[in-house]
C-alpha cells in the first residue's frame, strides 16, 4: 500500500514572512560582513528551542525558491520581481542588491532541488507557486519538475493549489 503523511500536519504560513524578513536582514548584514550582528538580533526574536542556523538556511531556501519561480519563464518582469519583494517586508537596499544578483543567475532546477531538505517539500513548493502568476507553459513546467524532484505527488500539489486559490495543474 501507498503511505501518506495525513492531512494533521497543516501548518499555517504565518510564520513565512517573518522568516524572510529574518532571512533577508541576514543576508543584508552578512553582505557588509556583519553576521555577528545579524545573528544577535536573530537570535533574540527566536521562539524558545528554535535551531537558528536551520532557520537560516531555511530561509535561504525559501527565497531562492521565490526566485527560481520567477526565472521559470525565461525573464522575470517588474511586476514578479515586485511580487517578491513584497512578500520579503521590509528590505534594505543590500537585501534588493542580493534579490536582484540571484535574479541574474542562470536557472538550475535540479541543483536547487537536491538542497531542499526532507519536510520543506510543501513550504518550497508553495512560495514558488506564491511567487509567479502561472499564467504560461514553462511555469507549469517548472513546477511540474519541481513537485517530482521534491517526490510531492499530484494530489498534495493540487492541495496547495487550492490552498492558495491558484489553478491546479492535475486534472
Amino acid at each position: 500500500g501507498s503511505q501518506s503523511s495525513g492531512g494533521a500536519s497543516r501548518s499555517s504560513g504565518g510564520g513565512l514572512g517573518d522568516l524572510f524578513g529574518m532571512a533577508m536582514k541576514q543576508f543584508g548584514a552578512a553582505q557588509q560582513g556583519n553576521t555577528q550582528q545579524a545573528r544577535d538580533v536573530t537570535r533574540s526574536r527566536l521562539p524558545a528551542g528554535a535551531d537558528y542556523g536551520q532557520m537560516e538556511r531555511q530561509a535561504e531556501l525559501l527565497v531562492e525558491a521565490m526566485i527560481n519561480a520567477a526565472k521559470a519563464d525565461g525573464r522575470v518582469d517588474a511586476e514578479e520581481q515586485q511580487k517578491i519583494v513584497d512578500r520579503l517586508g521590509e528590505v534594505s537596499r543590500d537585501e534588493l542588491e542580493f534579490v536582484r544578483r540571484e535574479l541574474a543567475e542562470p536557472l538550475d532546477v535540479q541543483g536547487f532541488i537536491g538542497r531542499v531538505p526532507r519536510g520543506m517539500e510543501r513550504e518550497v513548493y508553495a512560495v514558488s507557486l506564491m511567487a509567479i502568476d502561472l499564467d504560461s507553459n514553462p511555469e507549469a513546467q517548472y513546477l511540474h519538475q519541481l513537485a517530482q524532484g521534491v517526490g510531492l505527488s499530484a494530489d498534495a500539489c493540487n492541495e496547495i493549489h487550492a490552498a492558495l486559490g491558484v489553478p491546479k495543474l492535475y486534472r
